[in-house]
Order: C-alpha cells, then structure tokens, then sequence
C-alpha cells in the first residue's frame, strides 16, 4: 500500500478526475434532465433520489474497472507483481494490498456526488458519515470483483465481456435512476443479488432513514460484506493461479 500511495501521488489528478467526473455528469444530465420530467421519484425529490443512488456508480467506477484493467497492466506489462513477489510478500498479502488502496480510494471517490447533489438542495443529516464506510465497504468487493476477472483474463479484449454483460446490467438495476419496484417480478429477484443495489440502498437509507430500522442496514450492509469476501478470496485464487502455478 505503501508504494501505491507513493506512486498515486504523480498521477492522482488524472484518476480523481476519472473517478468523479463521469458519475457526476450521470448527476446532472439525469437529475437535471430526466428530473425536468418527474420530480418527485419514490417519494423523493428526483435530484435526492439520484444523488444518492449514483454514490453506488462512482464507487463501482473507481473500483472494479481500476482494479481489472490496472492489475492486468501490473502482471502483463509493466511486471510490477514480478518484482514485489521477489521480496518475503505472497500473494494474499499483494491482493489484499491492492484491494484495500482501491477500496480507499472508493470510498473517497464514492462521496463525491452526494456533496454535489447537496450543492444542488439535498438536505445534510448525520447519516451521511456512514456513506465513507458504506463506499469503503462496496469498493473492496468491487475491488476484489476486478482483480478475479484481471486473473482469470488472457488478454484486455477478455473484459469486453465482463463490461457488456455483466456490469451494465448491474449498473442499470440497482436502483439508481429508477425505483426497482416498476421492474418485473423476476428482476425484482435478481436485483437481491447485485451488490449495487444494496450499495444503493444503504446509501439512500444513510441519508433519508431506513424503514426497516436498523435491522434493514445490517441486511444490506451484511451482503456488500459478504460479496466482499468472496471477491476478495477469488482474487487470491485467481492471482496465485496467473502468478505462482
């Protein structure tokens, strides 16, 4: 981790502005746009509804695509892991090294649309102090997520698929822009497996207040931890295979 923070600091304006940008025009161009339509979406208005739902974006931008394509950079090209595995470190304490940085930089990066949607008249609350760990939390098993596929990938063309087919439909049924509600049945079911759905909803509850009490944070937050591990062990998995076997 140490290295990283040491190489971040010559190239950290180009990734915060990567990491931040992109979500926060999602914001606008939705909250503004889609939101000039319908104003008030699950009893929120349309700016609220959207400038918590896309902290789940920000953090899946700053975390899995960094991880998958800057992990197959690091074995593939530059060589990086080569030389760290040479010294008394294995592979579970270089994935793990990396998943925690990116995780932290997720949950840095993941805040920054809410700040701007407060900008724009989302009201403050105290809940808003768990959106950092809520970030940090998703970010590791998003981080995780893109290592495994990084390990188990031969070549960059390989994520094309992971891209198109598993992480749009994600990113489109999380709740994000729409309340999942309006789906069919079955997409209401599936929706309980996607790690960014609960990521929305925890950050949505965070900040407006849970229905279900703290019982319904514990669920949701107990999923992105779960998902956590298990990414987090595939990744282990997957890098021992790529850089030991």
């Amino acid at each position: 981790m140490v290295r990283e923070a040491i190489n971040y600091s010559s190239y950290w304006r180009s990734t915060t502005f990567s990491a931040t940008v992109e979500p926060t025009i999602y914001l606008l161009a939705f909250g503004f746009g889609f939101g000039s339509l319908v104003s008030v979406v699950a009893g929120y208005d349309y700016i609220e509804f959207i400038g918590t739902g896309i902290v789940a974006t920000a953090v899946l931008f700053s975390s899995a695509f960094p991880a998958m394509f800057g992990t197959f950079v690091k074995y593939s090209f530059q060589r990086t892991y080569d030389g760290i595995l040479a010294a008394p470190v294995d592979t579970e304490e270089l994935v793990t090294g990396e998943t925690l940085w990116i995780a932290i930089r997720a949950g840095v990066y993941g805040n920054v649309p809410m700040l701007i949607a407060m900008i724009f008249g989302l009201p403050p609350s105290w809940g808003m102090l768990l959106v950092p760990l809520i970030a940090f939390t998703a970010g590791f098993g998003w981080a995780g997520f893109g290592i495994s596929i990084a390990g188990f990938a031969n070549s960059f063309e390989n994520f094309n698929y992971v891209v198109s087919a598993v992480l749009t439909p994600l990113f489109l049924v999380a709740g994000t822009f729409f309340p999942i509600d309006g789906l069919p049945e079955w997409a209401q079911v599936l929706a309980q497996f996607n790690p960014l759905y609960h990521c929305v909803e925890l950050v949505r509850g965070a900040v407006f207040g849970f229905d279900g009490g703290v019982g319904e944070f514990f669920v949701h937050y107990g999923v992105i931890v779960l998902f956590g591990l298990i990414t987090w062990r595939v990744g282990i998995y997957a890098m021992t295979k790529k850089l030991i076997d």
